[in-house]
């Protein structure tokens, strides 16, 4: 498996990101911003964490317009697979890759802990690790964490099984606890949890390592 990391100005979290896809046995190419095109044989996208651009405007917007994005949405136009994490989740949004925003905090204040996700039912590469109805551990570290859709779209997610993860004590005042989404062809997820923070025992815990490791079976398998 092929994977490419996504590097802008102000991204803090791409190395955690190469890091968990590099152990569990991808190929990673590093890519920054203002290249135009993803490398040859690319199979997923991985759009870290941090503060691209300083959060100016709003998160993540700025980087959705930055041109190797343009590339990452032909990417998945074709089929291809995107990852995005925290400030990824919300640069995913701004691109239209996923619905929903991704608003401040309900107690207007950064966040920064581990946290109990609930794994839905979501048939997706990103849950091949886990089971449906399972809690695990994954940290949090946002100001603009708060995941937002009107009541059309938010059954619209719940009818194609569309929400990935939820909050078990929502932190952040998200919509139906909604920790993380994925697309119409459930291709693409964004969340905003870490779970590349969760991936080896150093960690304090590996509840995350079983995701990098299922998206590399599911692609094998594939």
């Amino acid at each position: 498996m092929h994977a490419a990391v996504i590097v802008f100005p102000g991204s803090n979290c791409d190395r955690d990101l190469i890091v968990a896809f590099e152990r569990a046995g991808a190929k990673v190419s590093k890519v920054w911003h203002k290249d135009t095109e993803l490398p040859q044989g690319v199979d997923i996208v991985g759009i870290p964490g941090g503060f691209s651009f300083g959060d100016y405007l709003r998160c993540g917007a700025i980087a959705a317009n930055s041109p190797i994005c343009q590339s990452v949405v032909k990417h998945v136009e074709a089929g291809g697979y995107a990852f995005g994490v925290c400030n990824g989740f919300q640069v995913l949004t701004e691109t239209g890759l996923l619905p929903g925003a991704l608003r401040r905090n309900a107690n207007l204040k950064y966040i920064c802990k581990p946290v109990e996700l609930r794994v839905e039912d979501c048939d997706s590469i990103y849950h091949s690790g886990y089971e449906a109805g399972q809690t695990i551990t994954v940290p949090i570290a946002h100001h603009d964490g708060n995941y937002y859709c009107d009541d059309d779209k938010l059954a619209q997610l719940r009818d194609e099984n569309r929400i990935a993860f939820t909050y078990v004590d929502n932190p952040n005042g998200s919509v139906a606890d909604i920790a993380g989404v994925v697309s119409r062809n459930h291709r693409v997820l964004g969340m905003m949890p870490h779970p590349e923070r969760m991936a080896e025992p150093a960690h304090g815990g590996t509840d995350g390592a079983a995701m990098f490791t299922g998206i590399m079976r599911a692609m094998e398998m594939a």
